[in-house]
């Protein structure tokens, strides 16, 4: 998927459905029921994590238990975009990270300030049960200013971030924006408030192409210029550098070639998106993992575009297709990263943790601990 839409899937909001209220359906179905009794075999590992590090790491886990093998002398925070897992907990506890909710509501049903106040009750309530850090805001709805879901996604982080410091003392309360605050896929969002209200913003600098205003043509999922031009967006409204986390994409966009020409320039099918007549929605994601098993046997092997300051490759398909692949590496992304100091940032992270290869192989083990080194500027 593309247009920052890596967070989310087609079940990412719970909806209304058969009547129920929004914070009735949290209740029956949205939200397992956990016992108080700490998992840890050190009741001390159940006890919120207050202290925060001068840098940041933030990363976002989707699933199994490669977070085992996360880099955990640099992990400062993991969110929660998989099932609970108490073991993670007591886990990340252990080496000082916070464990962190993912938060979604469809903002239409917390326009209303009662089911507003009952989704936040929920979420602190679930974030107790399970000894939890805080909770990321993952909304990345459309919304246009001076509308009433405008002042209510707000509202929705002044007061979360209010009752999560209030419930949970020491708790962090983050919101996760597209790569420029300039109406990116129409979230014209109140950047400047809601960064003031929360503790950091998670900026997606990934998705780049999720609204492709010119030629149709394939390009880098976070192409370095752009970026940067983002990050200086963010600081000329008057947001705290400190108050922004650089997000960094661990996967990469397969597009099929409609027409390759001699300069590598791919020809892609118009995918329209929010009023773009083309995006990367005609490509399809692929971790990092994935890539790097795919780009050595590739066509062209791995290349190099010193505009966009991205690698690529092309493959041929069983059915003859040409495609073309864009992706990040740890010469990409270290680039990007130098400008954490630059700028002031307060600190990396990624999409998504889960993304690399941490088997065995020696190869692959190599090119993870590479990965993760590129995340220090």
């Amino acid at each position: 998927m593309g247009g920052s839409r890596a967070h989310c899937g087609a079940g990412c909001y719970v909806e209304r459905m058969y009547g129920c209220t929004l914070l009735g359906l949290l209740l029956f179905v949205g939200t397992p029921v956990y016992s108080n009794e700490c998992p840890c075999s050190d009741p001390a590992l159940c006890q919120p994590i207050k202290d925060s590090r001068d840098f940041e790491v933030y990363v976002f886990y989707v699933r199994g238990k490669n977070w085992k093998n996360y880099d955990w002398d640099r992990v400062t925070t993991v969110a929660l975009f998989a099932p609970y897992d108490p073991e993670l907990m007591c886990f990340a506890h252990s080496k000082g990270a916070r464990l962190v909710l993912k938060g979604d509501v469809p903002l239409k049903d917390i326009v209303d300030s009662g089911n507003r106040t009952a989704w936040i009750a929920e979420k602190v309530r679930l974030a107790k049960a399970q000894y939890m850090d805080g909770i990321n805001l993952d909304i990345e709805q459309a919304v246009f200013p001076g509308t009433p879901e405008y002042f209510a996604l707000t509202a929705l982080v002044k007061e979360t971030t209010e009752a999560f410091h209030r419930e949970i003392p020491g708790s962090q309360v983050t919101f996760d924006v597209a790569w420029s605050p300039s109406c990116i896929d129409l979230r014209c969002y109140n950047y400047t408030g809601i960064a003031d209200l929360c503790d950091f913003l998670f900026v997606m600098s990934y998705d780049e192409q999720s609204q492709i205003w010119t030629e149709c043509i394939a390009g880098a999922n976070a192409p370095f210029n752009k970026t940067i031009t983002g990050y200086e967006q963010f600081i000329d409204i008057c947001i705290d550098p400190k108050k922004l986390v650089m997000g960094v994409p661990w996967y990469g966009y397969n597009y099929i070639c409609l027409n390759l020409t001699e300069d590598n320039r791919c020809k892609i099918e118009k995918k329209p998106f929010r009023g773009a007549e083309c995006s990367d929605a005609a490509g399809t994601q692929v971790a990092y993992s994935a890539i790097m098993k795919q780009v050595n046997n590739s066509l062209s092997g791995r290349l190099w575009d010193d505009v966009q300051k991205a690698p690529f490759y092309h493959y041929k398909d069983k059915k003859g297709n040409i495609h073309q692949v864009w992706y990040d590496d740890p010469q990409s992304i270290s680039l990007k990263v130098a400008y954490i100091k630059k700028l002031g940032l307060r600190g990396v992270g990624m999409w998504n943790g889960d993304l690399l290869d941490y088997s065995a192989d020696p190869a692959a083990r190599q090119q993870t601990a590479d990965m993760w080194k590129a995340l220090l500027p």
